[in-house]
């Protein structure tokens, strides 16, 4: 991530209440557009959001939804998404397997190998993790993949101490997870038939927040998010998010199948026209993210609701028209690693047309970039794309 250069200036009052490239984005038609989120008012409760409060639409906001069961944010009330709102995303179609036969095997460079059926998985371990999962093309498919992320509680066992009872062995790097979707890839004119997997290093993978998960929001998973086990790792684009979980490897070399090392790969140039380097990089850990979610009318004047994630997030700054950065409001999720973190601005709003952008800040001092940031402009890939976004809105 690039720091903004004018940080210390922006800063006077950014400390948390309580409570070039022209060339390069041309040659990327798919950079980041605006997505949409929903927040509720967390500070003053779900019950105080009553008829003194009117949403007022904005005027740039992208018609229709993008499909993939991308979220009706509008309709969202809760901090936590509900089921039914989860966005699924499939490769190779969607598996129905049997939970009295399906098992995990867990193999590879281990001392002592297992095969678990789902049974033996519930005996395991009990743990529940809320955390956000966003597709790595959310807002890169600009108006037609909107709101590719969701907040969610997942329950399920613990990855770390069962790789540990099996026994990594010394020579072991890589953790694989294959999924039961298969589909046919050529591969230098062979074809041939791949699971849906994806790989972490050993280190990643003993991370004490990664469950191996049966459930979401106190109900089993629906076939769609993964029945009957998926992975879930905090913090990472959804791709590793592992669903149709059947098999676990440990392995002595990098995994490099499609959907680590030809299918979601960040393309990106690096350094000016004269000395660039082309660098491809495997779609990873979730980058810093915000967007004004709505604006709604209070008793008082405006609110501005919005949300942030991707990363600890430290502040939110706002930005209305050309004025200078406003800190807003942390409310629920403030302080939690994994989840998303809901944030508001009272605004004292003149009739006419506005312009309201945000940029979250990690606790690290990551800033969400500009849209013409190098690291963005510079990316002819549709993933990763966490740019500001711009809304535009009409104060009658």
């Amino acid at each position: 991530m690039t720091r903004s250069s004018d940080t210390q200036k922006d800063r006077a009052e950014s400390r948390p209440r309580d409570i070039s490239r022209r060339e390069a984005v041309s040659r990327c038609s798919a950079l980041a557009a605006g997505a949409a989120l929903f927040p509720a008012d967390v500070l003053h409760g779900l019950a105080s959001a009553g008829s003194q409060e009117a949403v007022v639409p904005w005027t740039n906001a992208p018609t229709g939804r993008g499909g993939a069961n991308t979220l009706d944010w509008q309709a969202l009330t809760s901090w936590v998404t509900p089921t039914e709102d989860l966005f699924t995303v499939g490769h190779y179609g969607t598996p129905e397997l049997d939970a009295e036969t399906w098992s995990l095997e867990v193999s590879g460079l281990v001392d002592r190998p297992l095969h678990l059926s789902l049974d033996d998985v519930r005996a395991r371990p009990r743990r529940n993790v809320t955390c956000v999962l966003e597709c790595a093309g959310n807002r890169g498919f600009g108006a037609r993949f909107m709101g590719a992320v969701h907040n969610a509680t997942w329950t399920g066992t613990p990855l770390a101490p069962l790789l540990s009872d099996v026994g990594v062995r010394p020579d072991g790097i890589e953790v694989v997870f294959f999924g039961a979707d298969t589909g046919q890839e050529t591969i230098r004119d062979i074809e041939v038939t791949q699971n849906f997997a994806r790989s972490l290093s050993l280190d990643d993978a003993m991370s004490e927040d990664l469950l191996l998960a049966y459930e979401v929001n106190g109900q089993p998973l629906p076939v769609g998010n993964g029945f009957p086990l998926r992975l879930i790792v905090p913090g990472w684009y959804g791709v590793a998010h592992v669903k149709w979980l059947e098999r676990i490897e440990v392995r002595d070399s990098r995994f490099m199948g499609k959907f680590m090392a030809r299918d979601y790969v960040t393309l990106r140039q690096e350094g000016p026209d004269d000395a660039a380097v082309w660098a491809e990089t495997s779609v990873g850990r979730m980058n810093v993210n915000s967007i004004a979610a709505k604006v709604v009318r209070t008793g008082a004047g405006y609110r501005i609701h919005g949300a942030a994630w991707g990363a600890p997030i430290d502040r939110v700054e706002v930005r209305i028209d050309d004025g200078p950065w406003r800190l807003a409001e942390l409310g629920e999720g403030r302080g939690d690693t994994n989840s998303w973190t809901f944030w508001q601005l009272e605004w004292d709003a003149a009739p006419g047309a506005h312009t309201v952008v945000s940029r979250a800040i990690s606790t690290d001092g990551e800033i969400q970039p500009e849209p013409d940031d190098p690291r963005l402009a510079q990316k002819i890939t549709y993933w990763e794309s966490n740019g500001q976004v711009t809304r535009e809105i009409m104060i009658d």
